[in-house]
């Protein structure tokens, strides 16, 4: 009978579809149970991750009514706070798409309170960025709440913002997206601009530069045609409107002409002409990095890029340039997911096919591990485990691609730099990957696409590493934390590692989806929950591991900009290494300021 009893309370092995006795446990959608991130660290993970397409148990829908909810949640606690959040994940490029920022943005926009409102609104030119942006942000915006006052007043200096030269490129380049146009925009906010783009302004409407007589409605009729404002004449376009003009019925030559002359980007050329590639080749210069991996494959199509071509020795050279990927936000999920279409010779849809030009496949593969920046080797013993179940097999972040194909991708930048490390896969089994970071990005996304599904038991890395008496001093799981399948618990395992083998090891959980799940246990001082396919996920792994094994370190410390570890040596380019995205896993105090930081939080100690 005490055996018996005894089984009903153990803490040391319980089934992953039972809580742990005396544990602060949440189900997850599989119907194991796992650990809840706070707030603030699913904020984080919805404005990376995204919800597009949803996750293997949650419909898209549903998944971003629960992470609306959670945004409004920190702006009712904090909305400062969570407007800086925002902004930064959004302004540094640590996010695959801005969408998710930008919605963000919106829902605090129609808070309750007029000083959170307000926050929003002043925040708006640092997230929405270009016009396209802007539709975006108002298309939510018209779901949640009208155009009142402030909403007018914030997106008149949106525009005011620009000088009339650019403000003509962007009107011209971005005309228009979700069914609103700047004409659109206009009408409802009726912006007071200057003198100097009132010619921008009236081509926008459709509206003649000379003088203009509006009549005015009362009671929704129309007064006399006589009675009414009337505005007058104004100069005629701007050059990139005119040329803009000419382009739409001018000949290769004077295209060409145009194209060089007026820096005529993309968007601003016939559709009837993206087949020349004369005509690419005059664009190319004017290409910024984003615009130039989304359209790889057209250049390649119509023979601008060839083997061994100049052109393609130049595109090569711009997208392996590190400084020049952070300066244009290019995400490394964007890469990624280039490479893939890319070295593919066909889209996921319509009919173009084209021959993948080896310089440029090469150039990808490097600009992918270039868009993370600068890696600092942990020289730990790394096991990195990639969940490879069937729940891992939904797409992130609205690309092409799905979990598991994402996160090997992730953990190789982690290998890349390592000397000592184990690349494990696990399902209800544990197997080891033939990978490598020597291998192409492109052969490895084929490879983890063909491997076969199953359950999800994140327990196995820790129970095989135990098994096989190896010395691992940090555990680095890749998954969307959806375990059920085992017969104990991840973390149980882990503590079952750190008694027979090492009291040390770390682990930390690389999350995959924008859901409230974690396998880390918030109160272990040793883990460490962040988001995966943030740009500073793997400066923040090796940060966090060597850390919490260097006894000189005194804490650590989770800033506005991510995790501090905090000590006698270190120095001011450690503390920029080793931002994150979240660290959930800390909780404590207010800790001793450092003069050069923000007011910090101490967080818990990492052991000696």
């Amino acid at each position: 009978m005490t055996v018996r009893y005894a089984s009903h309370v153990n803490r040391k092995t319980t089934k992953q579809t039972e809580p742990i006795p005396g544990e602060a446990q949440v189900q997850n959608n599989a119907g194991g149970y796992v650990y809840s991130v706070d707030k603030w660290a699913r904020l984080q993970r919805f404005l990376i991750l995204g919800t597009d397409g949803g996750t293997y148990y949650v419909k898209e829908k549903t998944l971003t009514k629960d992470n609306a909810a959670v945004v409004d949640a920190c702006a009712l606690e904090d909305a400062a706070r969570t407007v800086q959040t925002i902004v930064e994940v959004s302004d540094s490029g640590r996010a695959p798409k801005n969408d998710p920022a930008i919605l963000a943005l919106a829902i605090v926009a129609s808070a309750n309170l007029a000083e959170t409102r307000a926050l929003a609104l002043a925040a708006l030119p640092k997230v929405c960025r270009i016009p396209t942006h802007l539709f975006h942000f108002i298309t939510y915006l018209k779901v949640m709440r009208g155009f009142g006052p402030a909403v007018r007043k914030a997106i008149q200096h949106w525009y005011a913002r620009w000088t009339p030269e650019q403000l003509a490129y962007e009107v011209v380049k971005y005309q228009q997206r979700d069914g609103w146009s700047h004409r659109d925009v206009f009408r409802q906010v009726h912006p007071k601009l200057s003198a100097e783009v009132q010619p921008i302004l009236r081509w926008a409407i459709g509206a003649p530069f000379s003088p203009r007589l509006v009549a005015r409605k009362t009671q929704g009729h129309l007064k006399d045609s006589t009675d009414g404002v009337t505005y007058p004449a104004v100069p005629g376009a701007p050059p990139i409107i005119e040329a803009y003009e000419m382009a739409k019925t001018a000949d290769t030559p004077t295209l060409l002409k145009l194209i060089r002359e007026h820096r005529l980007s993309r968007e601003m050329v016939p559709t009837t002409a993206l087949d020349s590639p004369e005509v690419w080749a005059a664009l190319l210069p004017n290409l910024g990095l984003t615009a130039i991996l989304r359209n790889l494959n057209k250049m390649t199509g119509v023979g601008l890029l060839k083997p061994m071509s100049n052109d393609a020795k130049l595109v090569a050279s711009w997208l392996t340039d590190a400084t020049a990927l952070k300066k244009a936000r290019v995400h490394p999920m964007a890469i990624l997911n280039a490479l893939r279409v890319y070295s593919a010779g066909h889209g996921d849809k319509g009919k173009l096919t084209w021959e993948p030009v080896r310089e440029i496949v090469d150039a990808l593969d490097a600009a992918f591990y270039a868009s993370f920046g600068n890696v600092t080797p942990t020289n730990k013993r790394l096991l990195l485990a990639l969940d490879v179940s069937g729940s891992m097999g939904a797409p992130i972040a609205g690309t092409g691609l799905t979990c598991r194909e994402a996160c090997a991708a992730l953990a190789l930048v982690t290998a890349n730099v390592e000397s000592q490390y184990m690349l494990m896969g696990f399902a209800t089994s544990f197997m080891p990957l033939a990978i490598s970071p020597r291998e192409r990005l492109d052969d490895v996304v084929k490879y983890l696409g063909a491997l076969p599904f199953g359950g999800t038991d994140c327990s196995l890395p820790m129970l095989y590493a135990q098994r096989k008496g190896l010395n691992i001093d940090a555990f680095c799981i890749f998954t969307d934390s959806e375990t059920w399948a085992g017969h104990v618990h991840p973390q149980q395992a882990l503590r079952q590692y750190r008694q027979s083998i090492n009291p040390t090891a770390a682990e930390v959980v690389v999350g995959m989806t924008a859901t409230e799940f974690t396998i880390a246990d918030p109160n272990d001082p040793r883990t460490l929950d962040v988001v995966g396919f943030d740009t500073q996920t793997p400066e923040a792994i090796s940060a966090f591991v060597v850390n919490k094994n260097d006894s000189k370190r005194t804490a650590w410390y989770l800033s506005p900009r991510g995790l501090v570890p905090g000590g006698s040596r270190q120095t001011q380019g450690q503390v920029s290494r080793a931002r994150q995205a979240v660290a959930p896993g800390c909780r404590g105090q207010h800790g001793r300021l450092r003069p050069h930081y923000e007011p910090l939080r101490q967080c818990a100690r990492p052991p000696e």
